[in-house]
């Protein structure tokens, strides 16, 4: 593991829609000694000259920017994952100021989420998180420019960062991809099973997703449930092959227990 820990950290840019504003985060990350920056699904020609002239003496940071078409690229191999957002959910979320969230998000492989100028996350992408940042503004106008918000969460991580006394490590969680492919064969086991409804299994999952988010579960855990998966999957169709049964990436034959 890197002995920086600003180097476990990337930004993920989600669908970014002004070159101007990807340049002015590209020179704000490397004010605060950050570097990572993957966009994803960018709408707009960040390598223009907008975007050099505002990332000033950050024109590598800005070249060197990583783009990818889903979410779930920009997430592969983070086991903290964080998301900003400025509206309220249906689902009983709780909000933590930048502050807070920085030290969590130093401790490991980690990706911190900002939405589109025009809209922010959706809940598709909120569920994709384990943590939600808020940053403390105004109530009478609370909406913070997309590389404004950037540049407070940088700040605080840069802090946390250089703090003389760090947080101790937590232990490993298993990384994005693992848990959506964990999450993909419960709800499809779920719906087969009836459980889940086509029209309600978002809302459900969403709630799911919360309690094992909560646990943080390990990369040997999340095997675990898999194979439980797995399992339930055979003992309900012992004679379809587990190929029929399971559709699941990288499985083989014979399912266990785990």
């Amino acid at each position: 593991m890197t002995s920086n820990p600003l180097d476990r950290v990337r930004i993920v840019l989600v669908q970014p829609a002004g070159s101007a504003n990807v340049g002015s985060i590209a020179r704000i990350l490397k004010n605060m000694g950050l570097h990572d920056l993957i966009l994803v699904d960018p709408q707009c020609d960040y390598l223009s000259h907008e975007g050099r002239k505002m990332s000033v003496h950050a024109g590598d940071i800005l070249e060197k920017a990583r783009q990818v078409k889903t979410l779930t690229e920009a997430l592969t191999g983070c086991q903290h994952i964080a998301a900003t957002t400025g509206r309220d959910r249906a689902l009983p979320t709780e909000f933590i100021p930048p502050k807070n969230a920085a030290p969590w998000l130093l401790q490991a492989p980690s990706a911190l989420i900002f939405g589109p100028e025009d809209r922010g996350l959706n809940n598709e992408e909120l569920d994709r998180a384990t943590q939600f940042i808020r940053i403390p503004s105004s109530p009478v106008y609370p909406s913070l420019n997309l590389a404004q918000a950037v540049a407070v969460c940088a700040y605080e991580l840069y802090c946390a960062a250089t703090d003389p006394q760090p947080q101790p490590l937590d232990r490993q969680i298993a990384p994005a991809e693992a848990r959506e492919a964990y999450y993909e064969q419960l709800q499809q086991l779920l719906l087969d099973i009836g459980y889940l409804y086509p029209h309600t299994a978002a809302s459900r999952m969403a709630k799911l997703r919360r309690l094992f988010d909560r646990a943080a579960p390990s990369p040997e855990e999340i095997a675990m449930l898999r194979g439980l998966v797995r399992q339930m999957n055979w003992a309900r169709n012992p004679i379809g092959t587990v190929e029929e049964t399971v559709k699941d990436k990288g499985d083989t034959v014979p399912p266990t227990a785990d």
